[in-house]
């Protein structure tokens, strides 16, 4: 009969704390395990074959945050927070080229450069040919015959760079974002649904440097407006390049704060289903819905705007809150049959709406009044009974801030109106209606509840381990030091 072997006490116990290490090594997460293993691998070879196998095969593993089964993405959960910051500097740089684009219209520098080159366009004339031939160019166009037959080189050159850097401008907006976008996708630094948006953005990028000249064509042909009339861009394709430039400035902001919003939520998570609790009040559900309305009504306003500056509409009826002598210019004025194109009259209401300038500056009137009595509205109403108990610090704010934007936006158009638009005026009315449209994107998402980052919370909330200073992170502390 074999003589069982003598074993040192001191190595028997040594065996048995190295058990107890994997017991609580194999309790933890699998992305935990699979890290603790790779650390401990020297001591656990002196356990059992057993143990050593449930090791191999929890190193196997889905990572953590996968289900039992199911394929792992490449893609993250959560957004790089520089992710959030490079989308609110976009946005900020989208913002400075809508008011230069203002001061390129108002300054009339618009229709100075009548080619479109992508990538030649992007260096100005270095030559003494090279102006004459650009300003050769020029004198063809409708705008220097009827307006400016008296200009010479030198004042070419001031106009010429005025819209050479608005599209300068636009080019670095394009690279600034589609190079990074394609970055932080191949490098997986975003989710799969934030991919989709970048690409979306990138593509209406594009999209906004076609439409930018189509607007400019509109303006180099004589067929397009009025024989006589003042050489312009169309309105109607100012007004689309306007709408898409809000759009793309829209979407990044609301992109880039979603994603500070998440990164904030889980640092604190318990702090943020609080918050998250407190916006499913039934109280706030009016608030929410009228928000996104009013969102919709500035941006109608900024377009109706966009009209008025595109027919030169704020020139006439440089009064407030009259119009010559009444509330409103006469019937036979607001509905003039010179703009019906139609024998029977059955697009009179709708080219007036659009082509007339007196009816055009009377509907932004009537739109921006709208406008200021609507946000008056919402702040009285966020400040009764259970809307102001129930509505978040962050949000009241918000709304307060949005009562001070429209005072100051109201203020500048009626003194643009009365002066007769001033440049600067006038620039200081487009960059505070931008503002003003910040102010309610804010507000809304603010109120609103992000099903995704919700569920992140959620999820943090019931594994403590991706919590610093957790119950797990201390359990894993302990069973690996140094960890």
């Amino acid at each position: 009969m074999a003589r069982p072997p003598i074993v040192c006490g001191r190595c028997m116990r040594r065996q048995l704390n190295l058990a107890a290490q994997t017991s609580s090594l194999l309790k933890l997460p699998r992305a935990t395990r699979r890290y603790a293993t790779a650390e401990s691998r020297p001591a656990l070879d002196m356990l059992s074959n057993d143990v050593t196998r449930k090791l191999d095969a929890v190193s196997k593993a889905a990572p953590l945050g996968s289900s039992d089964g199911a394929k792992s993405s490449s893609f993250p959960k959560t957004n790089a927070r520089v992710v959030g910051y490079w989308l609110l500097g976009s946005a900020a740089s989208v913002f400075g080229i809508v008011v230069f684009g203002g001061l390129t219209r108002l300054t009339e520098s618009g229709l100075s450069i009548t080619e479109w080159r992508p990538v030649t366009g992007s260096l100005p004339p270095l030559s003494l040919a090279d102006w004459e031939s650009e300003f050769d160019k020029y004198r063809a166009s409708p705008e220097y015959k009827m307006l400016n037959p008296h200009m010479d080189l030198a004042e070419f050159k001031k106009i010429y760079f005025m819209e050479w850097t608005h599209r300068l401008w636009g080019r670095f907006v394009g690279l600034s974002f589609v190079l990074p976008t394609i970055y932080f996708i191949a490098r997986r630094r975003v989710t799969p649904r934030m991919a989709a948006t970048l690409v979306g953005i990138s593509g209406l990028i594009g999209f906004q440097g076609f439409i930018g000249w189509w607007m400019v064509k509109s303006g180099l042909k004589d067929d397009l407006f009025a024989p006589g009339s003042h050489p312009r861009v169309s309105q109607y394709r100012l007004a689309a390049h306007l709408a898409t430039a809000f759009a793309c400035y829209s979407w990044m902001l609301l992109a880039g704060l979603d994603v500070l919003r998440t990164h904030r939520a889980l640092r604190d998570p318990e702090a943020a289903a609080k918050q998250f609790a407190a916006l499913k009040s039934p109280a706030l559900r009016v608030l929410r819905g009228s928000v996104a309305a009013l969102t919709g009504l500035i941006f109608i306003t900024v377009l109706s705007g966009a009209l008025v500056a595109g027919l030169d509409a704020g020139l006439i009826y440089n009064e407030f809150p009259k119009m010559g002598t009444g509330y409103m210019p006469p019937k036979s004025e607001l509905l003039d049959k010179f703009y019906s194109r139609r024998e029977d009259g059955s697009d009179l209401w709708w080219r007036n709406m659009l082509e007339n300038p007196s009816l055009v500056q009377l509907d932004h009137r009537i739109l921006a009044t709208t406008t200021f009595s609507a946000v008056l509205a919402l702040f009285a109403y966020s400040r009764t009974g259970k809307v102001k108990a129930s509505m978040p610090r962050n949000v009241r704010k918000s709304v307060t801030g949005l009562l001070h934007l429209v005072s100051a936006q109201v203020t500048l158009g009626i003194c643009t109106l009365i002066y007769m638009v001033p440049i600067s005026l006038a620039a200081a009315h487009q960059a505070c209606a931008l503002a003003l449209l910040t102010g309610a994107l804010v507000v809304g998402h603010r109120l609103r509840v992000p099903k995704h980052t919700l569920a992140l919370v959620q999820r943090a909330l019931k594994e403590p381990v991706r919590m610093k200073g957790g119950p797990t992170s201390a359990r894993i502390e302990k069973a690996v030091p140094g960890f």
